[in-house]
């Protein structure tokens, strides 16, 4: 059944609204009323963050319905499964959607990423105040304007830039949500935070799912079972997710030769490196730092 599942990603949608963009990475929406939006389940490839400024919103995520209210965030994680989506007749507001690759650029350096994982898992719609409304609105004006600014030499780095700055004033209205909540952490989600905390300081030395089980005094298959029940992904994708990651910004953003790179990151050699990178990315790292 889930190969069967239409997935929505920003090349895709680019197909039904021409709004501005940069390559199939990022997608804005300045009128995310006009959009045409999924009458049948389809999948996320893609994250969407979005903000109602008037009317409501209905739709499903993982089979839960969800409804959104004027001054509400939406926020669409990769590979849930959206359905039943219904717009009031005068609904408006705006929306971001990335790739989950640009998306990992963008998380580059964010610290705490396993709260907001979590956090948005769990809170998928929450409310804004009207100053909170304002500075988003003034983020998503500035982005607007460099994404389309195609002559600036930097534009993906400024709207990089922009994007976490976003990020991290969000994050500081979940934090807010989630200690109005006060609810607390279940095992499985303490695991979880742990897990990613480790991955954090540890990912250019350490890959083995065994060495973060030890360190966390449980077994790797039960560490694999949670952190697969928590976040649909497994240990080794978590850690090959931070060093794939890691290895983009080095190619694209160092003048170190590959060479040295395999050795910052523990790599047994720069054949070994480039096997990895070409298997989890497509391309070659001399291949990926040309382009």
């Amino acid at each position: 059944m889930y190969s069967t599942i239409e997935e929505i990603s920003v090349g895709s949608t680019k197909q039904l609204f021409h709004g501005p963009c940069i390559d199939d990475d990022l997608l804005l929406f300045p009128e995310f009323g006009s959009v045409p939006v999924p009458e049948v389940p389809k999948r996320m490839g893609c994250l969407l963050v979005g903000l109602c400024l008037r009317g409501e919103a209905r739709y499903t995520v993982d089979t839960e319905e969800r409804l959104v209210k004027a001054n509400d965030v939406i926020i669409i994680s990769e590979g849930q499964v959206v359905n039943n989506s219904q717009l009031s007749s005068d609904f408006s507001g705006i929306a971001i959607m990335m790739s989950e690759n640009f998306f990992n650029e963008v998380l580059k350096g964010v610290h705490d990423l396993s709260s907001l994982f979590l956090f948005s898992r769990k809170h998928p719609v929450f409310g804004l105040r009207i100053d909170e409304v304002e500075n988003l609105m003034s983020y998503f004006q500035k982005i607007q304007s460099k994404v389309e600014a195609q002559e600036h030499a930097f534009r993906r780095d400024v709207v990089r830039s922009l994007l976490a700055a976003m990020i991290y004033d969000i994050g500081h209205v979940m934090y807010g949500v989630q200690q109005g909540g006060a609810k607390r952490q279940t095992r499985a989600e303490s695991i979880f935070t742990e897990f990613i905390r480790l991955v954090e300081q540890n990912y250019r030395s350490e890959r083995r799912v065994s060495w973060y089980g030890e360190q966390l005094c449980i077994t790797p298959k039960y560490l694999s079972e949670t952190v697969k029940s928590i976040s649909q992904r497994t240990p080794n994708e978590w850690i090959d997710k931070y060093v794939t990651l890691e290895l983009r910004v080095q190619l694209k953003n160092t003048s170190k030769s590959i060479k040295e790179i395999a050795k910052d990151l523990n790599f047994p050699n720069q054949s070994f490196l480039g096997k990895y990178f070409k298997e989890h990315v497509g391309v070659s790292p001399s291949a990926y730092r040309r382009d």
